[in-house]
């Protein structure tokens, strides 16, 4: 029932108060304390008791109550069975105008201001109010004014300890905030740390991978420190073994170098003593046909000669293999040297003393039979040129150049020794700076020529205006310098020869190795001749002096003159080794007769070209018909010819049409019979 929950509600709060919560002690009395002084007092209601009659109904709040009977801590609140005796008795001294008990004042509701009231919402408590009725409530008798006392002590605690729990719940809202705002200070300043580690973390990362790279840079660093050092050392060691192999060539080529040089030595004097030996055995066979009387001394000392001779000869033949002769052979050549002048010396002493006898009689001798010699010469020499005459009549062909042919020759060779003569104090001066102003013009003058090849017309353009500057006396650059040929007397001259001749070199050595270079080259060479008329002069004098055939002109051998020269003569290179080979030799040979070739068929095409050229198509012809006029040679005649038509058989068939068919068909008719059959 709700009164009897009430009342546990009341026994409850009663228990709750701070003198129910009194601890009672046996020995009061003892000590003379009045325990029960309170029990004589009449019993009140304490302040929870007005909460408790709020929550009854008006009606029985009219109803006389009594409230008396000792208290029971059986429940939470006063139940409704209590022996407690509330009366309500109408006195005078519980009525409206009678001043409130003290419980009275407690139960009349509170004056809560607005502030209060909203406040009090606020907390959620509920809203005390007196029972609203038209009349007043009824006086309540009160057994004791302590009890009393005691609940409106207990109601103003309550009210305190409700001021001091808002208090403490104010305080505690605000500590709550203040913790919730440390917290989320507290969990800011975490966050921060957090992305202060991350970024920490991150930096960390990128330090150890760049300590990383750098150090694998390092080490890469190192490796190729390393590897490069080693490179070093194995080029270092490399370098070294070359050197020593390259000393080792060094000294091998001195030595080789030495043996050749005593071997070109010693084969000099073997030469020596060959022609020594020779000399002195053809004066021993020219004394033999004086000493008439002494036959048979004269043939012991003419078989002893031969037999030198043969001995001399023979350590010759040794060494005409390739091999220089030994110190043996020179022993064995030296002593049959001696042995021939001595023999010589013996063969002289015998006819000193036969002369001193018969010296009237062999000048008698003498002059009869140079007279019978001459006579038989002259006879010879007639009977030869008759034979030559009848042969050439017989057979149509020359032996040597027409006249007008060498005339013209010996006159461009007398031109070049002349020009040869005009530069002789610069060629042969001591002065440093005029042999450096030489060497200068020398290069300024061949290599240009020496960069003409199978190349574009503007490269031939710049190197034909660069020689044409340099022999109109102009200065042009040469080797980062600039030489002029006017800063000497003999410049021109000079450059001039070395120019015609490094052209006829170019002939002999470039095209006759590359075929097709014959035509850049002849064709610079023709443009300089147009304008500079004593280069193509010079041309060809020192072509017909390399080049013999390409008059055409084949030199007799002279009285007196040597094999080696007359080889040198015919156009063959002449060295300490020997003779120049056929192959060699014809090799050369075609190279200039194809520039030849191209030179009297070309024009300069920059130049003028309404003359006629200086040097054309009618010289190859007079060439071709003096050589179809003359014997042929070996080998020379066919391989000319055909190197001669091969380059310009075109244009000389262009000019000349039906005659030029006429002289092929007599090469093939007559002059190829002639030339495998011979003469």
């Amino acid at each position: 029932m709700p009164a009897e929950s009430l009342r546990w509600s009341t026994l409850e709060a009663l228990k709750n108060s701070p003198k129910g919560r009194l601890k009672y002690s046996p020995d009061w009395l003892e000590k003379g304390e009045d325990v029960l002084s309170g029990c004589s007092m009449p019993p009140s209601l304490p302040a929870i008791s007005g909460l408790i009659l709020t929550r009854l109904s008006p009606q029985s709040l009219l109803k006389p109550c009594s409230l008396g009977s000792p208290l029971r801590d059986r429940s939470p609140g006063i139940s409704a069975g209590a022996p407690t005796s509330v009366s309500c008795p109408t006195s005078p001294k519980l009525s409206a105008a009678s001043p409130l008990s003290p419980l009275a004042r407690l139960l009349r509701p509170p004056a809560n201001t607005e502030g209060e009231e909203e406040q009090e919402a606020s907390n959620g408590e509920p809203e005390l109010s007196p029972v609203a009725s038209p009349t007043p409530p009824p006086a309540i008798s009160l057994l004791s004014p302590q009890l009393t006392h005691m609940a409106g002590g207990i109601r103003i605690c309550e009210e305190q300890h409700r001021a001091k729990a808002k208090a403490e719940l104010r305080q505690r809202q605000e500590l709550q905030e203040k913790l919730v705002a440390a917290v989320a200070s507290r969990e800011f300043e975490q966050l921060k740390r957090f992305e202060e580690l991350m970024e920490l973390k991150q930096r960390q990362e990128y330090q150890s991978m760049r300590d990383m790279m750098e150090k694998e840079a390092q080490e890469s660093i190192g490796r190729q420190e390393k590897l490069k050092e080693e490179q070093r050392h194995r080029a270092k060691i490399l370098n070294l073994r070359l050197r020593e192999v390259e000393q080792q060539r060094l000294r091998e080529a001195e030595l080789e170098r030495q043996r050749q040089a005593e071997g070109r030595e010693r084969l000099r004097a073997l030469n020596a003593v060959q022609e020594e030996v020779l000399q002195l055995n053809q004066l021993l066979e020219a004394s033999t046909p004086n000493q008439a009387s002494h036959v048979l001394d004269m043939t012991s000392y003419s078989t002893r000669a031969n037999q030198l001779c043969s001995q001399v000869s023979e350590v010759v033949r040794t060494t005409a293999e390739g091999n220089f002769p030994s110190v043996e052979d020179m022993v064995v050549a030296e002593r049959a040297l001696q042995d021939m002048r001595l023999l010589i010396r013996a063969m002289q002493e015998e006819a000193a003393r036969a002369q001193e006898r018969r010296r009237r009689e062999e000048e008698e001798e003498a002059r009869r039979k140079q007279a019978e010699l001459q006579a038989k010469q002259e006879e010879q020499k007639k009977s030869a040129e008759r034979s030559a005459k009848e042969k050439i009549r017989k057979q149509g062909l020359q032996t040597k150049a027409e006249d007008s042919t060498l005339k013209w020759h010996q006159e461009l060779q007398d031109f070049a020794d002349k020009c040869t003569l005009s530069f002789e104090e610069l060629n042969n001066t001591k002065d440093l700076q005029t042999k450096k102003l030489k060497m200068e013009l020398q290069k300024a003058a061949t290599i240009p020529v020496s960069q003409i090849s199978s190349i574009s017309g503007s490269k031939l353009k710049e190197i034909f205006d660069k020689i044409d500057k340099l022999l109109c006396g102009r200065p042009v650059q040469s080797g980062g310098k600039s030489v002029s040929a006017s800063h000497h007397p003999s410049g021109l001259d000079f450059v001039s020869y070395k120019l015609a001749e490094k052209f006829v070199k170019q002939g002999e050595e470039e095209v006759a190795s590359h075929h097709e270079a014959a035509f850049p080259i002849a064709v610079v060479a023709v443009g300089l001749w147009e304008l500079h008329p004593k280069v193509g002069d010079l041309i060809l004098a020192h072509l017909h002096r390399k080049c013999p055939y390409s008059v055409p002109h084949y030199p007799p051998m002279k009285d007196g003159t040597s094999i080696e020269e007359y080889q040198r003569i015919l156009g063959y290179r002449v060295e300490d080794s020997g003779v120049e080979v056929q192959d060699s030799f014809l090799k050369r040979m075609s190279g200039m007769i194809r520039l030849y070739a191209a030179i009297i068929q070309l024009r300069w095409p920059h130049g003028n070209r309404q003359g006629e050229s200086p040097h054309g198509l009618n010289h190859g012809w007079r060439w071709l018909a003096q050589m179809l006029n003359m014997e042929p040679l070996a080998d020379v005649t066919a391989t000319l010819l055909f190197d001669f038509l091969e380059v310009c058989g075109h244009a000389l068939m262009k000019q000349y049409q039906g005659q030029f068919w006429k002289l092929i068909f007599l090469i093939k008719e007559d002059y190829f019979p002639r030339y495998l059959t011979g003469p």
